[in-house]
């Protein structure tokens, strides 16, 4: 359901295969609310974004909170950047949690400027 105003979300990676080739080809970019890897793919196609977790960071509930967090703060932040023919993965750590959700965005900005993506 897409309501009216709202800023749509950015196509997402969901193999397996496109995470091993960020991690390995990527440009990385850690912070302290997440670890950004990205990839530019050539041309002007679609940005694209996939979200990760570790085990470490928590049970399934903790996972998936954390996961929506950087969900929305990717949905906002990206937007206001206009990228194209990029593929991004946002990985979350444990403070992604605590982090406060303005300070959540900063980190991903900053990510995002020191990885070569804005």
């Amino acid at each position: 359901m897409i309501r009216r105003g709202c800023v749509a979300a950015p196509a997402r990676l969901k193999r397996r295969a496109e995470f091993v080739l960020l991690a390995a080809k990527g440009r990385k970019a850690p912070m302290p609310g997440l670890v950004l890897q990205a990839l530019k793919r050539g041309g002007d196609g679609p940005l694209r974004v996939g979200f990760t977790v570790t085990k470490r960071v928590g049970d399934a509930v903790t996972r998936n909170r954390a996961r929506r967090r950087l969900r929305e703060a990717a949905r906002l932040t990206l937007a206001e950047h206009g990228v194209r023919g990029v593929d991004l993965v946002l990985i979350g750590r444990s403070e992604t949690l605590r982090r406060d959700f303005r300070a959540l965005r900063e980190d991903l900005r900053r990510a995002l400027a020191k990885a070569g993506v804005t």
